[in-house]
C-alpha cells in the first residue's frame, strides 16, 4: 500500500510494559501502551508518524530502534534515567470482553510533561491516545498551529476522577473515540443515539463508539455509519485492539488527507481491519509485520460482511 509522505501525524499516549493473562495463556512483561499500538498501526499508511511519550531506562533500546525502522520518529520519546516505565497487568475472562486489572504502576507516567520537539509543532493530524486529560490539553496548547484534525481517545477512569478536565479537553477535539459503556457514562443516556447527540454538543463533531466484538459506530450530526467486527475463529488477546483501531483510522486519514464523513467510513474499516490482526496474537506481535496483501484481503472481507444489492 503506497504511503502518503506529506501529511504529518503526531501521536501521544503510553509506551509501556504489559503482562497479560487470557483463557489462551499468559505472558511475562511485553511491550504495550496506547501510543505503541497507535503508531505501529498508523505506520502502515503514512511514513510521517511522530511520537511523544515517556519511558524509563528499563525500556529496551532495540525496540525504540525498531520503531524508527518502521518510520516512527521517536525524537519526542523521553527516556528517564534511573526510572521505570509504566506497567499494567490484567486478566481477561472467558468472554474476552471483561477483564480484571491486577497491577498498575504509573512510574514515569506519574509526572509526564509532554515536550513537543520543534519539528513536531505543526502536525497535520493529532492522535491523542489515552492519557490524563490535562496532559492531552497541554500538548494541544503547545502546538504552533492547530492540526487539520484532532482525534482523542479516553476512558471511564478519567470520567471518574477528572471529569471537568476531561470536558475541557473534549472541547478542543474534532473526533472522540470511546466504548459504549463510556459513552453512556459521559452522556448520562442509555440510548447510544441519544448519547451521541449529547457528546457532540460537548465539542467534537464526530464520535466513534467502539463496541468490541460487535463493531463500531461513527456519528456525525444526524448521520450514522456502522462497521461490523471481523468474526474470527480465535481471539487470543484484546489488549490494544482499540488503540490499533485508532491507529488504522487516523493513519488512513493522514494517508489520504481527506476528513470527509465518507472517507471516515473507509478509515473506520481500515481501523477495524488492523484491530482484527491485533487480537489474533498477544500484545503487538501480530501487527509488527503485516503483509500488504493480507491487509488488502482483510479489508475486502470487511466489505463482504455488509455489502448487498437491492
Amino acid at each position: 500500500m503506497q504511503k502518503n509522505l506529506k501529511m504529518s501525524l503526531l501521536v501521544t499516549g503510553t509506551v509501556a510494559f504489559d503482562a497479560i493473562e487470557t483463557p489462551f495463556g499468559k505472558t511475562d512483561k511485553i511491550i504495550g501502551g496506547a501510543a505503541t499500538y497507535i503508531s505501529l498501526a498508523a505506520s502502515y499508511f503514512t511514513q510521517s508518524v511522530n511520537l511523544i511519550g515517556v519511558v524509563g531506562d528499563d525500556f529496551p533500546a532495540d525496540y525504540i530502534d525498531f520503531l524508527n525502522k518502521k518510520g516512527i520518529n521517536t525524537k519526542g520519546l523521553q527516556v528517564k534515567e534511573g526510572e521505570k516505565s509504566f506497567f499494567w497487568s490484567g486478566r481477561y475472562f472467558n468472554d474476552m470482553n471483561s477483564r480484571e486489572t491486577l497491577i498498575t504502576e504509573l512510574n514515569v507516567l506519574a509526572n509526564f510533561d509532554p515536550i513537543v520537539p520543534e519539528e513536531y509543532a505543526e502536525p497535520d493530524f493529532l492522535m491523542l491516545g489515552n492519557l490524563a486529560p490535562i496532559v492531552q490539553s497541554t500538548l494541544i496548547n503547545r502546538l504552533s498551529k492547530k492540526p487539520k484534525l484532532i482525534v482523542m481517545d479516553t476512558m471511564n477512569f478519567w470520567m471518574d476522577i477528572a471529569l471537568e478536565d476531561l470536558k475541557e479537553t473534549i472541547k478542543l477535539v474534532n473526533v472522540l473515540t470511546i466504548n459504549d459503556e463510556e459513552a453512556r457514562q459521559l452522556s448520562g443516556e442509555y440510548s447510544l443515539r441519544k448519547a451521541a447527540k449529547v457528546i457532540q454538543l460537548m465539542g467534537p463533531k464526530y464520535l466513534i463508539i467502539k463496541k468490541g466484538e460487535h463493531g463500531a459506530l461513527l456519528f456525525h450530526e444526524n448521520e450514522i455509519f456502522y462497521a461490523p467486527a471481523m468474526l474470527l475463529e480465535d481471539v487470543f488477546d484484546p489488549t490494544g485492539a482499540g488503540d490499533t483501531f485508532a491507529g488504522g483510522f487516523i493513519g488512513w486519514l493522514a494517508k489520504t488527507g481527506d476528513i470527509s464523513f465518507e472517507n471516515m467510513k473507509r478509515a473506520i474499516i481500515y481501523g477495524s481491519a488492523m484491530a482484527s490482526f491485533c487480537v489474533e496474537k498477544f500484545g503487538t506481535e501480530n501487527i509488527l509485520e503485516i503483509p500488504e496483501s493480507a491487509l488488502i484481503e482483510r479489508v475486502a472481507q470487511f466489505k463482504k460482511l455488509s455489502h448487498f444489492e437491492m
